[in-house]
């Protein structure tokens, strides 16, 4: 039987959906419109897998255009979307991208790039459907939880609290190292809670300055600080009736934490600059990337902060102690930047897959899919094999280190040649990321304490990790 191509069209305004129905049926595709998000997933679900793509008007509300595309990739992961917005900005854009639109286009579309954009999404769900059903005939022995595959007993035993805990509306503290997969257990929560079908919210305290870390969270009005113009609802806010992740809670400040206290107690609070008391129906689940017991020993962490959001505790094991998980994951990630780069990608060799386990992977499982995704880009033949993967891999060094002077972008060894040859401002940018990257990792992704310790301010600590592109070493937890 011919496999069906169906194009699903999720737009506000009903004449422009109703063009684009008409551009797209030319092309010999079944067209459906729907107006909002809600109707999109329900439509999806009802005809069992036949679409293929999806255009999504950004400018959808409740849920957004991003929040479908973040719920299309947890629940239809084989479907390819495609954004449309009125006007586009680079950050917008990256967010699409990142939330798992393959392309962002601006309105008007142009009839050709439409079409072959739609084009390209089909050959990228062939890709997706065939490689899912390839899996499905090679994990056995797994399980799996909203897209989180392990084989690990404690990740297994981990899933079984996620099921237990999230109908209720008690808050759950996790723990673990950077990249261990905290945020998609947060996720998990909430998607089988009762308020899956509200908003999702998440936050890495960490990588908000303290001075606005308040106004983020509980929001501002005007006036309420230099540079405060408007009125501004924060996440609580926006998470109402939903669950709010906050992540790093280990880096929120003693005045922070109390304001915190006194939400999950109260469910009440008020904006920066406002006496106005605002009710919140928020559950919420937070994350800590080192032990919180002894933050509370030495005083930096409230305790009876501690003892109330200590409720429910899940402890994510890095990924250099769930080798076993190692070659589910490698499938997984294949499965997804095959189908992204537009390559059948059969597997992997024996000798590439024995360098990942025996690899200590201080990035965990982000570093994990930031290797497959590399090799899925850069390299050539059906299967990844020992050359497709970073030196720092093929050849480790003792105890997990890096020789020499790393190159930014591809952390191959300078020459002296090489330094020879350029400005020092450009010669130095390599050793001040890898000491940047190295306090970061020593005070396990604490920025302040890490400001602290390179004696430089926390503005100036931020403007170097964005500069660097260090923040996907710190936020996969």
């Amino acid at each position: 039987m011919e496999t069906r191509h169906d194009v699903l069209i999720v737009e506000a305004d009903p004449v422009a959906a109703e063009t684009f129905v008409e551009q797209v049926k030319q092309w010999g595709y079944d067209v459906t419109s729907v107006g909002d998000g809600r109707a999109a997933i329900d439509h999806i679900e009802r005809v069992e897998g036949s679409i293929a793509v999806i255009l999504i008007d950004m400018s959808l509300t409740e849920p957004t255009g991003l929040e479908l595309l973040r719920t299309l990739s947890r629940q239809a992961p084989q479907v390819v979307p495609i954004a449309t917005a009125d006007y586009g900005t680079i950050e917008s854009a990256v967010q699409a991208v990142r939330a798992g639109a393959m392309e962002y286009l601006t309105k008007p579309l142009v009839d050709e790039e439409l079409r072959l954009t739609i084009e390209k999404a089909v050959q990228h769900h062939a890709l997706r459907t065939e490689n899912a059903a390839l899996r499905g005939h090679t994990s056995g022995g797994s399980d799996s939880l909203d897209g989180i595959i392990a084989a690990d007993p404690r990740m297994l035993r981990i899933f079984e609290i996620v099921e237990s805990v999230a109908a209720s509306r008690t808050t759950v503290l996790m723990c673990g190292e950077s990249g261990t997969g905290k945020s998609l257990i947060a996720r998990a929560i909430h998607q089988r809670s009762p308020r899956g079908g509200r908003p999702f919210v998440d936050l890495a305290c960490g990588s908000i300055p303290e001075t606005l870390l308040e106004s983020e969270l509980f929001g501002h009005v005007r006036g309420a600080f230099t540079g405060a113009h408007a009125d501004k609802a924060g996440r609580f806010l926006a998470a109402h009736e939903g669950t709010i992740f906050l992540d790093e809670i280990n880096s929120a400040s003693p005045a922070l934490q109390l304001k915190l206290l006194r939400v999950l107690q109260e469910r009440t609070f008020e904006p920066v600059g406002s006496n106005e008391t605002h009710e919140v129906d928020v559950r919420v689940i937070l994350a800590s990337n080192q032990p919180l017991e002894g933050l509370v020993e030495r005083g930096e962490f409230r305790q009876d902060l501690y003892y109330r959001i200590n409720v429910v505790s899940i402890t994510l094991p890095p990924l250099r102690e769930r080798v076993a998980d190692i070659p589910l994951l490698v499938d997984q990630f294949i499965s997804q930047y095959s189908a992204d780069a537009g390559r059948q990608i059969t597997g992997i060799t024996d000798e590439a897959m024995d360098r990942l386990r025996r690899y200590h992977f201080p990035g965990n499982i982000r570093e994990l899919e930031n290797i497959i995704e590399r090799a899925a880009v850069l390299g050539r033949s059906p299967k990844i094999g020992i050359d497709d993967l970073p030196d720092h891999v093929r050849e480790p060094q003792p105890n997990g280190g890096s020789a020499g002077i790393t190159r930014l972008a591809d952390h191959q060894p300078w020459r002296i040649e090489d330094l020879a040859a350029m400005p020092l401002r450009k010669a130095l940018e390599g050793p001040e990321r890898q000491i940047i990257l190295a306090a970061l990792e020593a005070n396990d992704w604490n920025r302040q304490k890490t400001a602290e310790q390179l004696d430089i301010n926390r503005t100036t600590l931020y403007k170097k990790i964005k500069q660097y592109g260090l923040e996907s070493f710190g936020r996969a937890g």
